[in-house]
């Protein structure tokens, strides 16, 4: 059992018990809890995995999981249903491929399970309401004093006593201030994620004057370059990407997920307040926006995340996610099956944010942000597009045509089916019926519905039917002949019979329901034929015109026809769905026709240059809807009603629902509101990380009760406070952290002050980090000059070749197929809502920065810089490269070491290396099995090696080689060879 455990870390990390109260205990609760938990009557296998213990402890056939190796273990082994003998859970009721994804990613990750304690049969208990009380993050935000220092010399900003206070009681003081050059590289690089040129760099150093680093911040901040870097910052909470991730056959991409990135990039470039930030991108269509539409686009940040296969639960489940974490630092996703384990956010409340999204949806035409500037790609784009809609449409409508025309034929079969299903309870026997039948399990509830409808009311069309319908089945055939007399003659007062209805049952008495359910299907189809025949005549009729079209007809002349008819074409009648539920009858080419039409006009959307912007918008429904809790999580299990609300933390007991369309709009300013004492906590916590490396909370997107406690508890409140007080505006805030003397500090180590605090929690020094890939990548760009500073737009390719030289935000994000690259580098995953980067070290970084086509491409752009080739020396070529790299002059010992490395590689690439493989003739010793013999073939044709330039050659005759082949000759004297010299002394293995 140790072994099976032993990868297993101490403590699960934050993410590792996110995943697991997020995906895994919400599948083990639904799938596994009846045979193996504390609820079951027997627990089957001596297996229990409602507690840690028990997971880890295993059954009688012992542990079930070794954790890190999901290959190895019996769990994964069961679900994945590749052994006959062991298949969980049983009984053919396989988990879905997603939930196996699940488990076996959670394997992989150590199968961290933060579960400590044995569980209440009635569920886990919400945290300590003492502690939750008193807890640091939910108390109201005050904005506390500036507390009194010793060397009130070093502070700058009031952020500076703060740290300073903290920095005296433990006996420390913080570092010297960093050297103006470190300054100006921090700061740009922070701001931009550019290195500042060697110009830049020269300008600051002379500058003398007091606020020479207030004036080269204020520039930085007013840089379109600052959005670009801060924008994709927010992106990675955003979880952005331009793709929905698996989908099955429809358009994976994202034909508009650009116009959000573009939307943040532009919202911080103008300093958009942080409260508007946050309520445009939750419920922008209901603000007045004036003539401009471009606030629209942030809803994406609803819109933009995985599809889940189209399951509307799940991609609820994302947006309560990204909102609630995103914004406020709450995993209230973590309450979708059961109250919280920790914090105090009960499953009610979760379907009440579930509510607000619910009564949303995404129109299937997004609104119009404006045209691009070319007039002649617009003009060509609406061409296309105009093909290619014409050709959905063609299509879509024929088949809709096609299908209805079936279900109104198969009407008399749908009314038997809709009165023998009401006689089943259980939904499953009910769509058996169906499927025995061959018909649609929808479209036979439909009719159910729509028949005990017109039950309340005298009908003439159906009167009969309801009447025969009640007619016990043994006793039909004799009862069913008085039951016809006294329909026709002698009706109740009130109730009228339709003429055409009455004469199809006069003095024909039915044997069966069955007969009765045929003559109506006969009596519908007739009308179906007259209607058909009055649209024939019509348009028969409209082309012969000379005067006009006349207008279409809207009903049968007779009356008693005209109610038939509208029994198969009224709106809500059975047979006249909609074009949605209706193209789920589609066989399966018509599906996969379908999707691929409709996927041809996202590509061209997703591609074209002049495809205009539009906004990945949600609207409010209608009406909206009213949310019930799903017991366990499971959408087929509703529970008890709730209303649309905030949360109960936050808003307090004597909460109002909200009153307005979905609520989108009163959940965005109760995020946004002074009052809430989590968001603005969150965020400058969040702007703090990404300035230090480390935010005064370590953990940015998890403020509840488990979160770390913040390092400087009143700076956080401090800087929260201040930054409500300024509008909101984060380009403010940066100015506040970066010209203190705390974010001035060297990052000069203390070999003293690393052995008691090696974290720098008390930011003794400044933080020393490495750039991230996208600052990496553009700053290699702009060091070579190559770096395209063009903004905004469709998605460029960034890293496959021929990638394009923009900056890396402006790349294509794929989240299903996410480059090794990317992930070589620690980008964030664009699956979920990611608050910071984690670093690590791993070998293809250096392989990649060795060996990438992309580096050395760089590398060669940087030799050809004018300037380079004017050096003299290869001492001034290196000094001329480190100015442009480092904006500096290299060190005596950097510039030996460089030096040598030239002189070395130069030597070695004296004269061209002779090719490893050459292609000849020769005679070959077929007992010793060697050439004795070898000669260079002297002609190359583009394709072969060869005697000369025609064949025969007059001295090797057909003597030739390809790639794939060749020809010995016909002489029998000579052999086609291909040698290959080994470069160096060595053993060496050749297989294949």
């Amino acid at each position: 059992m140790s072994d099976a455990w032993a990868a297993e870390p101490a403590g699960p990390t934050a993410a590792g018990a996110e995943f697991f109260e997020q995906r895994i205990r919400p599948l083990l609760v639904d799938q596994c809890y009846r045979c193996h938990s504390a609820q079951a009557k027997k627990v089957k296998g001596g297996l229990r995995l409602d507690t840690r213990e028990g997971l880890r402890q295993g059954g009688d056939d012992g542990p079930v999981l070794v954790a890190g190796d999901p290959e190895h273990s019996l769990l994964i082994e069961a679900v994945r249903y590749t052994n006959p003998d062991l298949q969980m859970p049983p009984k053919g009721k396989r988990l879905k491929p997603e939930e196996v994804a699940a488990l076996v990613a959670w394997v992989r990750m150590g199968a961290p399970d933060p579960r400590t304690s044995q569980p209440a049969v009635a569920g886990p208990p919400l945290s300590d309401p003492e502690q939750v009380r008193t807890h640091w993050a939910f108390q109201p935000l005050h904005m506390p004093a500036v507390p009194r220092v010793k060397n009130r010399r070093w502070v700058q900003t009031p952020v500076d006593a703060f740290v300073l206070a903290k920095l005296e009681s433990m006996h420390m003081v913080p570092s010297r201030r960093a050297d103006k050059r470190a300054l100006i590289r921090r700061a740009t690089f922070d701001l931009i994620g550019l290195p500042p040129t060697p110009a830049e760099v020269s300008a600051f150093e002379a500058d003398r004057s007091a606020d020479a680093f207030a004036r080269v911040v204020d520039r930085l901040l007013a840089s379109p370059r600052y959005g670009e870097r801060w924008g994709r910052y927010w992106l990675d909470v955003a979880r952005y990407a331009d793709t929905k991730g698996y989908v099955f056959e429809e358009e994976r991409r994202y034909a508009y997920a650009y116009t959000y990135r573009d939307y943040v990039i532009r919202a911080l470039n103008e300093d958009l307040p942080y409260n508007r930030f946050i309520v445009e991108q939750l419920a922008a269509d209901q603000l007045d926006l004036g003539k401009d539409k471009r606030p629209l686009a942030a809803l994406g940040f609803l819109t933009l995340g995985r599809r889940f296969l189209n399951n509307p639960a799940d991609i609820i489940d994302d947006r309560i996610d990204v909102v609630c974490r995103g914004l406020m630092g709450l995993t209230v996703g973590c309450a979708r099956c059961h109250d919280h384990k920790y914090d105090p956010i009960p499953t009610r409340d979760y379907y009440s944010l579930y509510g607000v999204f619910a009564s949303s949806y995404e129109p299937e035409e997004e609104p119009l942000l404006g045209t691009r500037g070319d007039p002649k790609a617009v003009a060509a784009y609406e061409v296309e597009l105009g093909k290619r809609e014409a050709e959905l449409k063609e299509f879509r409508e024929g088949k809709e045509a096609e299908y209805r025309e079936k279900l109104r034929r198969e009407t008399g079969d749908y009314l038997l089916a809709a009165h023998d299903v009401q006689a089943l309870k259980e939904a499953g026997k009910r769509e058996a019926l169906a499927k025995e039948r061959k018909l649609d399990y929808g479209v036979v509830e439909r009719w159910a519905a729509y028949l005990e409808a017109r039950r309340a009311k005298a009908d003439p069309v159906f009167g009969p039917w309801f009447a025969f319908a009640e007619l016990p089945k043994d006793q039909f055939a004799r009862a069913a002949g008085p039951l016809e007399q006294r329909l026709l003659t002698g009706p109740e007062p009130g109730h009228r019979l339709n003429a055409l209805v009455g004469l199809e049952f006069a003095g024909r008495a039915p044997v069966s329901l069955a007969e009765v359910a045929r003559r109506y299907g006969e009596l519908f189809v007739e009308a179906d034929r007259l209607w058909q025949d009055m649209l024939a005549d019509y348009r028969e009729a409209d082309q012969a015109a000379k005067h006009g079209p006349e207008p279409p007809p809207t009903a049968l002349v007779d009356a008693e026809q005209e109610a038939l008819r509208q029994v198969l074409y009224a709106e809500g009648a059975p047979p006249n769905l909609p074009g949605d539920e209706l193209h789920r009858l589609f066989d399966v080419p018509s599906i996969q026709k379908l999707r691929a039409l409709r996927r041809r006009i996202d590509q061209l959307n997703a591609t074209d240059p002049g495809a205009p912007a539009r906004a990945m918008a949600l609207l409010d429904r209608d009406k909206p809807v009213e949310p019930h809790v799903f017991l366990r999580g499971n959408p087929a299990n509703p529970g008890p009603a709730v209303p649309r609300e905030f949360l109960e933390l936050i808003a307090g007991p004597e909460r109002k629902p909200f009153q307005h369309g979905s609520g989108r709009l009163e959940l965005a300013e109760a995020i946004a509101s002074p009052s809430n004492p989590l968001t603005a906590r969150v965020l400058v916590n969040r702007v703090w990380l990404h300035h230090f490396g480390a935010g005064l909370v370590r953990t940015p997107s998890d403020f509840g009760m488990r979160s770390d406690p913040p390092t400087h508890p009143a700076l956080l409140d401090y800087l929260a406070g201040w930054f409500m007080s300024e509008g909101w505006s984060i380009k403010q805030l940066h100015r506040l952290i970066m010209l203190s003397s705390v974010y001035q500090q060297s990052s000069d180590d203390n070999v003293a002050y690393a052995q008691s605090d090696p974290g720098n929690r008390w930011l003794w020094k400044m933080n020393r980090r490495r750039l991230d890939f996208e600052a990496m990548r553009d700053s290699m760009l702009a060091i070579v000059g190559r770096l395209d500073l063009q903004a905004g737009g469709q998605p460029v390719e960034v890293i496959a070749a021929p990638s394009v030289p923009r900056r890396t935000v402006y790349g294509f994000i794929d989240r299903q197929n996410l480059p090794g690259l990317l992930r070589a580098f620690d980008f964030a995953s664009p699956d979920s809502s990611s608050p910071q980067r984690y670093d690590t070290t791993v070998p293809q970084q250096a392989l990649f920065l060795m060996n990438s086509p992309f580096v050395n491409r760089q590398a060669r752009s940087w030799l050809a810089r004018p300037g380079f080739k004017t050096q003299r020396t290869d001492a001034g070529r290196v000094r001329f490269l480190y100015e442009l790299a480092y904006q500096r002059t290299p060190s005596p010992a950097e510039l030996a070491l460089a030096l040598r490395f030239v002189r070395r590689e130069t030597n070695a690439c004296a004269g061209p290396a002779p090719p490893a493989w050459q292609y000849g003739y020769g005679e070959f010793d077929a007992r010793s099995r060697r050439v004795g013999h070898f000669e260079r073939l002297p002609y190359f044709t583009g394709e072969a090696w060869q005697g000369g330039e025609r064949l025969p050659d007059a001295k090797l005759g057909w003597v030739r080689l390809t790639a794939k082949g060749g020809h010995p000759g016909d002489d029998g004297e000579h052999a086609a060879i291909r040698r290959w010299v080994a470069p160096r002394a060595g053993t060496f293995c050749i297989e294949g």
